[in-house]
């Protein structure tokens, strides 16, 4: 059945530029089954609804808070179930562990390159700086036992 392009329904790059979105990004999410598969017009172009526009942000939304495309897609699955869940809440609360978790590491790194910068290492197998902090007099060590 062929829809007419006219009224509500919007085209590919309509949905795409109202979303903020790349064409790609749209087939992409469309094979994914993130967003229902869109109506053609007579003249065979690809229609979607306007909703399609607040669907493809709150993708990108759920995206920007570091969910995953297949976190994302299990959510937007319970939520068409059409009853709230504690999905959301669960899945927000392990993402914000997750991120914690990331920020120690991230800072245990900054810690351990800010030693390196200050020590005035040159190499991470033959550094000459005193006090190195790279422990590759100890690799050295090892290598030749």
């Amino acid at each position: 059945m062929a829809y007419d392009i006219e009224g509500p329904y919007l085209r590919t790059g309509q949905v795409a530029a109202r979303a903020g979105v790349n064409i790609q990004t749209l087939r992409y999410y469309e094979r994914r089954g993130l967003i229902a598969e869109p109506r053609r017009s007579s003249g065979g172009h690809r229609t979607y609804p306007p909703e399609t526009v607040t669907l493809l942000k709150v993708i990108k939304a759920a995206q920007g808070l570091g969910f995953t495309l297949e976190e994302v897609a299990e959510l937007l699955e319970t939520g068409r179930r059409g009853h709230p869940t504690p999905d959301l809440q669960e899945r927000a609360k392990a993402k914000l562990a997750e991120i914690d978790r990331k920020i120690t590491d991230l800072n245990t790194m900054r810690d351990a390159l800010g030693r390196v910068v200050a020590a005035r290492c040159t190499s991470l197998t033959h550094c000459v700086c005193p006090d190195c902090p790279l422990p590759y007099a100890e690799l050295a060590g090892e290598s030749t036992r």
